[in-house]
């Protein structure tokens, strides 16, 4: 029977690798077909096969760490988002239920578990009855200890910043991961005990070993302890007992062996003492195993037991010796000293996980030739970044400097004013050219067009939005038929807090643009005839503007005229040199390509670092830097703009001092001016309705993602209440077993959630070995089981034919710190029965 423990392997799925890594590759690679990283996909679906084959032997651990290896490169080149649905069941709920996840971190992190688990069945499948299956079993389970230590330092905080707590499986949160360390540290430290115990060494060097077990043992059992009630679920019954009762008997067996120490020290009291302190211990671990029942090993209650009765039997007999013959006090228990415990264990990481290079040797790493994901990503940052800055501090520049120089022109009736001067009849050269400009474009028609497209678009936009909305209903409305049978359920008004809380924000953001929709409509119906008139030919255009006869100015109103428009042409020829900036920023950033720079650049990178977007800012930066002078240069002009502005007003008063005050002018002024507020009211709306076409549609898509998110939120929530009715059928009928998956499902959803129990999708079934046994601090020798495997080889057992006497290095040595790992016999079979030395 075994008296430690191994790790059962995570059970895992045939995962659609293919398809996610094509549709990765079209999507961000368009560059790229996806057939040129076919023998890359190849790769990774037969790496991951040999990585999970259930056969218990140091090839399969090697190739778990080389796998892990290429994962750790595959992701410098692929997004841990990839769209791949890792799925995995827990490793210890008796009752399997799947975890998909669409992250690569929990692909790594359920590897990194697997190589663990992998460790510590090599540990079990050891024969510790001889003393180089013991050296084995140590060296096992500390790289064991070791790995779990990396995965709680190097994966865990990666999985945890990618997905969010309720997503995180239970069996890979961190104290889980770290209480499974320091149990593999116990057994480990339990293996060096056994040596020394075999070996015969010294009572007080084996009393300081075994607290040290104990030490171990209680670490892992106060991780779990204090871990919320969730996590430590995730354990079998029985493994708290076992970590307690095994806590309890080294404590009790360090403290028995200090008692012989002291014995044959002439410590009568103090071994009395410390004996009674053993049997409290002994008592309590012994009260705790009978308790577990079934889920704790018949050999830890027999060692216990056995230990416990040893220690009785000690203590009657240094009570009666010391009653009549020693008469010493007996110190009370916290007056004893300390058992100062010597570990002589250590986390042991494989080299392969520190250093990935050297798993992989001379082979190439996954998608060797892809651009990495960071620098992807660098990439589209800035083309981002860059089309920002041309919209908003260039384009956005220019357009502000022409809106405050509208604004000006028309405070001051211009060009209207001097037009209705230099032209009595006939239309302005300046306002032919807009007239034309509106009747090419046909501009009352676009106008109409782009407001039946805008009004299409918001009302599709709107059906997307409640068709989410219906989805979450429905979903609710379900719900609510199955509270009664099932009230553990969280309600819908929970489950999807975070969804309705986005709708509510989506719908706020299409009321207000609705609103703005609606100022623009009022603005055309304020300005629809105005515009119409632009549109007119040009005879009906000038006949429709009032004409003056006769003398219209004198000399003085002629020259400040003249003056005003030479400032007005100034501002032409500034507003032109802006438009033309803007246009020559807006080609350079088509021909810009920053790409062949990030590559260098990434290529320059460690090749086994994770290339992030941010180790590219200081290029991007200095890429932005060639727009920075159209910006520059646009500012420039506007300070120049003001100077000429603010000379047009003193030009202004002069002029409308000196002009003339005839009726038929100010009449004719007036005309010329409404014309002109028309075309620039035609140009304000017609930019409102592309920014209100461009808008609905970006949103749109949103909402598409937002909607298919729902929807597979809903169906993760049907198969979690398909799970339940399913589980409680069984229940009721008396099923104890979850049957073997028959059939895949689909595919799973792209959002993390919980999967069904059934139906599952065919699985690669890692078995785990029965644990072998090891000899316990007792007096009576139980018999040493054989390790189980799948196809159990038959045992011959032999009677040894003399004792072992082992070389155990000294407690500070380093050997028990550096032994090779190398691979185990084909199977581990008990030669023969050992029959254990007394505790």
């Amino acid at each position: 029977m075994p008296n430690q423990l191994s790790l059962p392997s995570k059970k895992t799925y045939v995962l659609p690798i293919r398809e996610a890594v094509d549709r990765h590759i079209r999507n961000k690679h368009p560059e790229t077909h996806p057939d040129a990283f076919k023998a890359d996909v190849d790769r990774w679906e037969a790496l991951r096969v040999a990585a999970v084959e259930p056969r218990i032997h140091t090839d399969t651990a090697s190739a778990i760490v080389q796998y892990h290896a290429q994962l750790v490169f595959a992701l410098t080149k692929l997004p841990a988002n990839l769209g791949l649905d890792v799925v995995y069941e827990s490793a210890f709920a008796s009752r399997p239920d799947p975890t998909s996840l669409p992250n690569l971190h929990f692909e790594r992190c359920a590897t990194l578990y697997n190589l663990a688990a992998r460790y510590s069945q090599l540990a079990m499948a050891e024969d510790r009855s001889k003393p180089e299956g013991v050296k084995q079993a140590n060296g096992y389970y500390q790289h064991a200890a070791g790995v779990l230590s990396f995965l709680v330092r190097d994966g865990l905080p990666k999985l945890q910043a990618t997905v969010t707590a309720d997503d995180h499986p239970a069996d890979l949160s961190e104290p889980f991961v770290k209480a499974l360390e320091w149990l593999m540290l116990a057994q480990a430290q339990e293996c060096v005990w056994q040596r020394a115990v075999l070996d015969r060494m010294s009572n007080g060097v084996i009393a300081r070993l075994a607290a040290q077990v104990s030490a171990y043992y209680g670490l892992a059992l106060n991780t779990l302890s204090e871990a919320p009630s969730d996590i430590r679920h995730e354990l079998p019954s029985g493994w708290l007992a076992h970590l307690e009762t095994k806590q309890l008997h080294f404590d009790a067996a360090s403290q028995y062996r200090q008692s012989i120490n002291d014995l044959e020290r002439n410590n009568y009291g103090s071994e009395i003492a410390r004996l009674t302190a053993g049997r409290a211990s002994a008592k309590k671990g012994y009260d705790v195993a009978r308790r577990a029942g079934s889920g704790l090993a018949q050999a830890v209650l027999e060692d216990i037991k056995s230990l416990l009765d040893i220690v009785e039997k000690n203590l009657k007999r240094a009570e009666r010796d010391n009653d009549l013959i020693y008469h010493e006090d007996v110190p009370p228990a916290s007056a004893l000293a300390s058992i100062p415990p010597t570990s002589m264990v250590r986390l042991t990481v494989p080299t392969g996980l520190e250093d990935p290079k050297t798993a992989l040797g001379k082979q190439q790493g996954l998608f060797a030739e892809l651009l990495s994901w960071g620098a992807r990503v660098a990439i589209e940052l800035y083309e981002d970044r860059k089309a920002t800055f041309i919209k908003e501090e260039v384009a956005g520049t220019s357009q502000s400097l022409d809106d405050a120089q509208n604004r000006v022109l028309r405070e001051l009736n211009l060009p209207s004013a001097v037009d209705a001067l230099d032209a009595p009849i006939g239309l302005p050269p300046s306002l032919l050219r807009k007239a034309e400009e509106v009747r090419v474009d046909q501009g009352p028609e676009r106008i109409g067009q782009a407001f039946d497209d805008v009004q299409m678009l918001a009302e599709r936009t709107q059906r997307i939005l409640d068709d989410a909305l219906d989805i979450l209903d429905a979903e609710a409305s379900e719900d609510e038929k199955v509270r009664l049978e099932h009230p553990e359920r969280p309600p819908s008004h929970e489950a999807n807090e975070e969804l309705t809380r986005k709708a509510e924000r989506y719908r706020a953001i299409l009321q207000q643009a609705a609103e703005s929709d609606s100022v623009v409509r009022e603005r055309w119906d304020e300005w629809q005839d105005s515009i119409e008139r632009l549109a007119w030919d040009e005879d009906k255009l000038e006949a429709s503007v009032p004409a003056t006869t006769g003398p219209t100015a004198t000399g003085p109103a002629k020259a400040h005229a003249r003056g005003v428009r030479a400032l007005l042409e100034d501002l032409d020829d500034l507003s032109r040199a802006r438009q033309q900036l803007v246009g020559r920023g807006r080609r350079r950033a088509e021909v810009d390509d920053i790409q062949p720079r990030i590559v260098k650049g990434a290529a320059g990178i460690e090749q086994w670092m994770e290339v992030q977007p941010g180790m590219f800012e200081d290029t991007i930066e200095e890429e932005l830097v060639k727009y920075e002078k159209f910006r520059s240069d646009i500012v420039e002009g506007g300070k120049k703009q003001d100077e000429i502005l603010e000379r047009l007003r003193g030009r202004m008063k002069d002029f409308l001092a000196s002009r003339s005050h005839e009726p038929a002018v100010k009449e004719r002024e007036a005309a010329l001016q409404e014309l002109d507020l028309a075309y620039h009211k035609y140009n304000d709306i017609t930019r409102h309705l592309d920014e209100g076409h461009q808008f609905y549609n970006d949103l749109s898509a949103i909402l598409l993602r937002f909607q298919q998110t729902c929807k597979e939120w809903t169906a993760s929530r049907r198969d979690e209440l398909r799970g339940l009715t399913h589980g409680m059928r069984k229940l009721s009928v008396g099923a104890s077993a979850t049957p073997q998956p028959a059939a895949a499902p689909a595919t799973p959803s792209r959002a993390p959630r919980r999967m069904p129990k059934t139906p599952a999708p065919p699985r690669v079934v890692p078995d785990t070995p029965a644990p072998s046994s090891a000899v316990p601090d007792t007096p009576a020798p139980p018999k040493i089981a054989s390790p189980t495997f799948p196809t159990p080889p038959t045992a011959t057992p032999q009677t040894p034919k003399k004792k072992f006497v082992l070389d155990l290095p000294p407690p500070d040595s380093d050997a028990w710190t550096t032994m090779d790992v190398p691979a185990p016999p084909p199977s581990a079979k008990a030669k023969g029965k050992k029959k254990r030395e007394l505790a």
